[in-house]
Formats: C-alpha cells, sequence, structure tokens
C-alpha cells in the first residue's frame, strides 16, 4: 500500500502554485473554464480578471505577466515569439471543421462576389494581425491581387458581437461570423456567405493557449495539471454529445453570474480542434510561418516550428490515453 501511494504522488505532485489568472469571453465558455468546471483543474482555482475579444491582446496580457494563461491564433503567437517574446504554446484550443469555421459575409443584394470586388471595400473582423485577417489576406493573394490592391481592403476592428449588426446597418461591406453568431445571424436571414477559412485551409486547427517560460519554469507541476486538465476538457467537448456539451456550458454561464446572455450556446456544434485534446504538431504551425516568411514578416528559418511549442504537459501527448475523457 505503501509503494502504491507514493507511486500516486510521484504521479501527481503538489503545485507550486495554485491561482491561474485569466481571461474570458462574454457570452462563451472557454476551455479553461470547462476543465474547472469537469473537476480537471482541481486544486487550481481560477481567477477571472475580465474579458476580451482580441486573442492578441489575451497573448500579449500572458507576455506582461498579467494572465497567467491565454490564447490566440497561430500568426500571433509566431508573431510575438519571433519578438522575443518568452511564451510557448501549449494546447491548441480552437479551429476549424464543418461545423464550426469563420465565414466572410455579405448582404443578399450586395455586389460583391469575387475577391477584387473587395478593392475599395471595408471588412469587419474581430482584431487587426489576427486568423481573420490572415485569412482575408490569403484569400486576396489566392485570387490574384496584389499587395497593392490588397491594401486597399480597409480592415476595421468591431466586437464579434455587433459585427453583423455593422453589416445589416451599412458601417461595413463584409463581416466575418462563426458559431453561434453566423447561425443566428444565417436564421435571420438577408446575408450571404463569400467564403470560409476552411474553403482554404480545410479543416485545421488555428489557435492555441500559451503560457510564460518563466510560468513553466518556476512552476513545472502547476503548467503540468493546467495543461493536462484544458486537454481533457477539450477533449470530453469533443466525444460528448453536443447537446450535453451545450446544457453544460449554458449552465456554467448561468452560475458565474456576470450579466452576458447565454442564448447563442444553443448554436455551439464542435470545438473545430483537428487533434485529440488539442496536441500541437510542427505543421499546423509552419503553415504560418511559411505565409509570415512569404509576407515578408519573417526572415527565412528565422524561427523554426518546434520552438515555438510544447506538448510536454498534454494528457493526450503520447496517444496513451486515446480513450480517456
Amino acid at each position: 500500500m505503501t509503494i502504491v501511494l507514493f507511486s500516486q504522488a510521484l504521479a501527481d505532485p503538489l503545485p507550486e502554485q495554485t491561482e491561474i489568472r485569466y481571461q474570458g469571453w462574454a457570452g462563451q465558455v472557454t476551455f479553461v473554464e470547462l476543465a474547472d468546471d469537469l473537476g480537471y483543474l482541481a486544486p487550481l482555482k481560477l481567477k477571472w480578471v475580465g474579458n476580451t475579444i482580441s486573442g492578441p491582446q489575451d497573448i500579449q496580457t500572458v507576455v506582461t505577466g498579467d494572465v497567467d494563461i491565454g490564447g490566440a491564433f497561430y500568426g500571433a503567437i509566431i508573431k510575438l515569439i519571433a519578438a522575443k517574446a518568452p511564451i510557448k504554446a501549449v494546447v491548441g484550443y480552437y479551429g476549424s471543421d464543418a461545423g464550426t469555421y469563420h465565414g466572410y459575409y455579405v448582404r443578399e443584394d450586395s455586389p460583391i462576389r469575387s475577391a477584387r470586388d473587395l478593392i475599395g471595400k471595408k471588412v469587419a473582423v474581430n482584431t487587426l494581425g489576427a486568423h481573420l485577417e490572415f485569412v482575408l489576406r490569403e484569400y486576396l493573394a489566392r485570387n490574384g491581387l496584389s499587395a497593392a490592391e490588397a491594401k486597399q481592403v480597409t480592415l476595421v476592428a468591431v466586437p464579434p458581437v455587433t459585427g453583423e449588426q455593422a453589416l445589416r446597418q451599412g458601417s461595413v461591406d463584409v463581416t466575418t461570423l462563426s458559431g453561434i453568431l453566423r447561425d443566428k445571424a444565417l436564421e435571420r436571414g438577408g446575408i450571404r456567405q463569400l467564403f470560409a477559412d476552411t474553403d482554404l485551409f480545410g479543416n485545421f486547427t488555428g489557435g492555441a493557449y500559451v503560457l510564460r517560460d518563466k510560468f513553466i519554469k518556476d512552476n513545472p507541476n502547476t503548467s503540468r495539471k493546467l495543461v493536462e486538465g484544458v486537454s481533457r476538457a477539450i477533449a470530453w467537448a469533443q466525444t460528448t454529445q453536443a447537446e450535453e456539451v451545450r446544457a453544460r456550458f449554458e449552465r456554467i454561464i448561468a452560475d458565474r453570474k456576470r450579466n452576458e446572455d447565454a442564448s447563442p450556446i444553443k448554436y455551439w456544434k464542435s470545438t473545430g480542434v483537428a487533434t485529440k485534446g488539442g496536441v500541437i504538431s510542427d505543421g499546423e504551425i509552419q503553415i504560418w510561418i511559411d505565409w509570415l516568411v512569404k509576407d515578408g514578416l519573417l526572415k527565412p528559418n528565422q524561427l523554426k516550428a518546434a520552438d515555438t511549442y510544447t506538448n510536454e504537459f498534454n494528457f493526450y501527448r503520447t496517444g496513451k490515453q486515446a480513450d480517456a475523457k
């Protein structure tokens, strides 16, 4: 019995830090919050410090030490690491598939039918320098627009919850919608899809949660517990019936009492994460390194994909837990 207890202690050492600071997203449940609700983080305790609508802002807040974990598009992570930011991607947390993707929408009566029609137009995105900007620029490039022509497409930062309204009121010519916000807008009618990120890249994991290098070094046990818990929560959502996931999300939002609208949760379909538990691969990062090099934002061979992430703490890193929840 003593040997068993000793083995268990070695397998699950005490965390060095128990409070985990993070930012939320209004009307949504992050996988950090889901992991906590499922009991996967104990004895860690979450401390919500506010909401964000921007992945780049979220991970910049990790860099400055104002939160312990944050997530963003891989392109934004790569740019920060290339600028010597001391962070590592630790678990993929969002992406695009048949049920969960980012679409670019115009009004039904809009004359915009092609990439070239976007010249001189305004496109709403949640934040600059992230997933939606990169996808749009790739769409323009693949459809033959020169760099000078692409610069004539104006990006406007608009909170996701008001993107539909901005389009219908004519403040922008194109808006980006995904998941629950997209489906609600389509139910109301009067808009149509110009293209989607999956048209360009297929099914893919688009971004990851990051931790500071110093946080990992000073808190290896906490880091493992946190990332393992988040990866298990992602896998739970990947393998659980959507209606059960939605019910839990609705209850989490009600319980946290942040005076937010939970009705969009009924449109949740999938995680969009391409790998079990968000295990990261070189390939899903290299595509964005190559893009940044092509766009002149990185030098060739400036950064290797393997230098930007670690799967060390992911519960599914070896594949041995393939059937675990």
